[in-house]
């Protein structure tokens, strides 16, 4: 499974990447919005874990930008949830939405692995 995470704050971004690799998937990292959108229409991910707040571009922005290319499941992960949830991010196109700082972030993958997967 090949998994891109775009998130502007490096340790979570390292933090998740690492979790991933270690359950043997192909991980792209993308430190900000645009970079994100640029590795997302090249590579194709399976899944994206997207952070909603970035200085470049935003999440939300991101997932407009690729609207009707989009084959991705997404995870949209905030450190901000007063104007996000699970119903917001899905009207927006994620699969998931995940409040940041994780509590477990080997549950998180699987949880995630398990959209892609149908589990």
């Amino acid at each position: 499974m090949k998994i891109l995470v775009i998130d502007d704050e490096e340790l979570v971004r390292k933090s998740l990447a690492r979790a991933c690799r270690a359950r043997g998937f192909q991980v792209l990292e993308a430190s900000g919005g645009a970079e994100g959108q640029e590795l997302w229409e090249n590579e194709s991910p399976d899944l994206v874990f997207l952070d909603v707040l970035m200085p470049d571009l935003n999440g939300p922005k991101v997932i407009e930008n690729l609207q009707g290319k989009i084959t991705s499941k997404i995870v949209l992960m905030s450190a901000y949830t007063g104007g996000y949830d699970l119903n917001k991010a899905k009207s927006l196109g994620a699969d998931l939405f995940i409040p940041k700082p994780f509590e477990n972030i080997f549950e998180i993958v699987q949880v995630a692995e398990a959209l892609v997967v149908g589990k």
